[in-house]
């Protein structure tokens, strides 16, 4: 029989949620299960092909279908990245690729090459297909065009700005994501060649190897132009340690910091409802290679942000606490990206900046007594009694307190906890629940 193209428009009743989505990363099923318990609506991630995190750990089908199932339990959705540009040897499994994650129960596929799409919308027409930022989609007429083809949602090029956001959903009724947290890209995002040009990893493929993260020198060349070269390069070039040629002068001194292309990374909590009112349908984390800590605490401080604006928007206030929980997952300085206006050089990080004291995930609540006031805790990383902790939790749970005295499950008195995934049980100041977290200070 022959099969027929199928193309799924929308009369544009889906143009405004009711209530922002907050999509998060997992780049393995823990992490799913935490972003899904700290508040995301949906979680995005990869599978073991057509993606671009082939460093991450990829679902199998089998795990996607376990993270759909604990999904359904939170009424949450779970979304596939399949947003590879393909090349010819790519193609060929595509079509059975999709079909399996629509048995997984998979909600929707994001994707960015065109013959992907195609083949999605004809082949899995039950399966919702998100163009994917890799398209870097910054206009309302290219978004029209996408939606005339059939597409439900555009997640929109990092690039773009409010006012541009506002006049795409003038436009077009149609959903729009937009990333509101996580790293920025140093080129033109998803148009990066360093990686391949430096490393012959396709970023476009899944191999970026983050060159724009790496530090680099610059030497004058008697005979040429200014160049310059990463440490990293160097060593890869040359099979011993790297030296100056006769001709090649450095443009530094031995105490200055090496050049770093890296961007200070996005963070919108401090504009919530200038993205609600914008119109951004879907308010996306970048991440999957993050921490679990990482992912909790994110969620977590957005989770509370936006329901705190749709349960009174005319009262909301920005809390410090939530700014001060940000910072504590931060790998990097933070700023507004391209929302208000281009980022300059100011955005960029070139040399060391002091960070926010970073955070360690110490432990993870399994069970609390209220009688006794004891919390059993299963170790992620090493503590001990006399350290100063943290708890929180997706309830609103915080809190500080000195670590006490801690016991195995039989009872018997311990020095530390410092066995990975060990129970133990200790004294909390405060009622804690299940899954809710603990952490130190590194």
């Amino acid at each position: 029989m022959e099969t027929v193209a199928v193309k799924r428009k929308f009369s544009g009743k889906r143009n405004r949620l009711d209530k922002p989505e907050l999509l998060a990363p997992a780049g393995n099923l823990e992490k799913l299960k935490f972003a899904i318990h700290y508040g995301a609506d949906a979680v995005y991630i990869g599978g073991q092909a057509y993606g671009l995190r082939s460093n991450a750990d990829n679902f199998s089908f089998e795990e996607m279908r376990e993270g759909v199932e604990f999904a359904k339990k939170y009424g949450a959705k779970v979304f596939v990245a399949t947003n590879i540009y393909a090349h010819n040897e790519d193609v060929a499994g595509i079509e059975e690729y999709l079909q399996n994650l629509y048995d997984a129960g998979i909600s929707a596929v994001i994707v960015a090459d065109p013959a992907i799409i195609e083949v999605a919308l004809r082949a899995v027409p039950g399966l919702e297909v998100h163009l994917s930022t890799q398209q870097s989609t910054l206009n309302w007429q290219a978004v029209k065009f996408w939606k005339d083809e059939g597409l439900p949602r555009v997640v929109l090029g990092r690039e773009t700005s409010f006012e541009e956001i506002e006049e795409i959903k003038a436009n077009v009724d149609i959903e729009i994501e937009a990333f509101i947290h996580g790293a920025m890209c140093s080129s033109y995002s998803g148009r990066c060649v360093l990686s391949n040009h430096f490393t012959d990893r396709d970023s476009n493929r899944g191999g970026c190897c983050q060159s724009c993260r790496w530090k680099y020198d610059l030497f004058e060349d008697a005979r040429e132009d200014t160049v310059w070269v990463s440490e990293e390069e160097m060593q890869m070039k040359a099979p011993a340690p790297f030296k100056l040629g006769d001709n090649q002068l450095p443009l530094f001194q031995e105490q200055d910091n090496s050049f770093s292309m890296g961007s200070k990374d996005l963070c919108m909590i401090g504009h919530i409802p200038e993205l609600i009112d914008v119109g951004v349908d879907s308010f996306k984390i970048e991440g999957r290679m993050k921490s679990i800590h990482y992912v909790a605490t994110v969620v977590n401080v957005y989770r509370q942000a936006i329901d705190s604006y749709m349960a009174d928007p005319e009262n909301y206030v920005l809390k410090p606490e939530w700014v001060e929980e940000m910072n504590k997952a931060a790998n990097r300085p933070l700023n507004t990206g391209f929302f208000y206006d281009t980022p300059d050089h100011e955005d960029h990080i070139y040399e060391p900046e002091e960070k926010a004291v970073p955070y360690d995930f110490a432990g993870l609540v399994m069970g609390y007594d209220e009688e006794t006031g004891m919390a059993t805790i299963q170790q992620r990383n090493h503590f001990k009694p006399g350290q100063e902790i943290e708890f929180f939790g997706p309830k609103g749970t915080f809190f500080k307190q000195v670590v006490g005295e801690i016991q195995d499950e039989q009872g018997n008195i311990l020095d530390a906890a410092r066995h990975p995934l060990q129970l133990v049980k200790m004294k909390v100041d405060q009622p804690v629940s299940y899954f809710d977290m603990m952490r130190k200070k590194k």
